[in-house]
């Protein structure tokens, strides 16, 4: 028995097969698919630090989103670049978990930032006189603190229900390293495992989901309520915005969730959701919001403008 669970530290994972022809198109597009999620993060990142006059509790909620991003693409993309170019299906299984474990935590985070920016917008939109008030800064960072260590806590229980097992496997089903493609190297009984991921899913499917459809409700109904056309139109065009991205998310992140639980559903179509929702969000969501974002975009524009290409 004890030799069945002496197996290589190194994965094979199951590789895009690209034909030759079809390599450098490959590359070029991660490649530049990943500097384009680097590049506009990094503005939006920097937008919101540098300018004093963004540092409110909404841009401050923000901020976590692009840093969120930046985990979760450079989690998936170096790995990918390097299996396009190289052609190499291995992994170490210490590397795998690493990434496993990042990409987890950019997918929970990614709700849980979203979650607190729609807690954001209801208190600004349903109660604005008690504002100020109640998302001071030690508020905000509360906020941002229990985002951050709640997501850290249920990854790392995940993980560390994972590594307790032994196993007797070393072929992966996934183009890339997640939870349940390394649960399916396991040769124990996996219960408390599937137990406890079904509980991460209906905290971050169920709960949060319950929480923002709350809040945007009341918001829908206070916008309705105003009499002030100005006020309406740029609160719905904030919670738009915020929409758009969640929807975005939750789509993507629930055909990932769901194709798992298929046994009949295509390898090909299982592997192009999962990419899809590390590579589609972190790209879109700075583009939208440095698009549809009135004071980020006037900040943008006036940086480029003044300091990279000044006329």
């Amino acid at each position: 028995m004890g030799d069945l669970y002496n197996i290589s530290s190194i994965l094979v994972l199951k590789g895009f097969n690209l034909p030759p022809e079809s390599v450098f198109p490959a590359f070029l597009f991660a490649t530049l698919s990943y500097m384009i999620v680097l590049f506009c993060n990094l503005v939006l990142i920097l937008t919101i630090v540098l300018n004093k006059c963004l540092h409110q509790p909404m841009y401050l909620i923000l901020l976590n989103l692009p840093i969120n991003d930046l985990i979760g693409s450079t989690a998936l993309f170096p790995q990918v670049i390097k299996e396009i170019l190289s052609n190499t299906k291995t992994m170490y299984y210490s590397a795998c978990v690493a990434q496993a474990f990042f990409i987890h935590i950019y997918a929970v985070g990614a709700v849980f930032i979203l979650t607190a920016m729609a807690y954001d917008r209801y208190i600004a939109i349903c109660y604005p006189l008690k504002y100020n008030t109640t998302m001071t800064n030690a508020h905000i960072m509360k906020i941002i603190t229990m985002v951050w260590l709640f997501n850290l806590l249920l990854i790392v229980v995940l993980f560390v229900l994972l590594l307790r097992l032994p196993r007797c496997r070393s072929l992966m089903s996934h183009t890339y390293c997640d939870n349940p493609s390394l649960l399916a190297l396991v040769c124990a009984n996996t219960t408390i495992n599937n137990i406890y991921g079904l509980f991460i899913v209906a905290v971050t499917q169920v709960a949060s989901n319950a929480l923002i459809l709350y809040t945007y409700l009341h918001i829908l109904i206070a916008c309705f309520k105003t009499r002030r056309s100005d006020t309406r139109a740029k609160a719905l065009q904030t919670c738009a915005t915020h929409l758009i991205v969640f929807l975005l998310l939750e789509c993507l992140g629930l055909f990932t969730i769901i194709s798992y639980r298929l046994r009949n559903i295509s390898p090909h179509l299982r592997r192009f959701i999962g990419v899809s929702t590390l590579i589609f969000p972190p790209t879109v969501n700075p583009i939208i919001y440095g698009l549809k974002t009135k004071e980020i975009r006037e900040k943008i524009v006036h940086f480029f403008s003044k300091k990279i290409f000044p006329v």
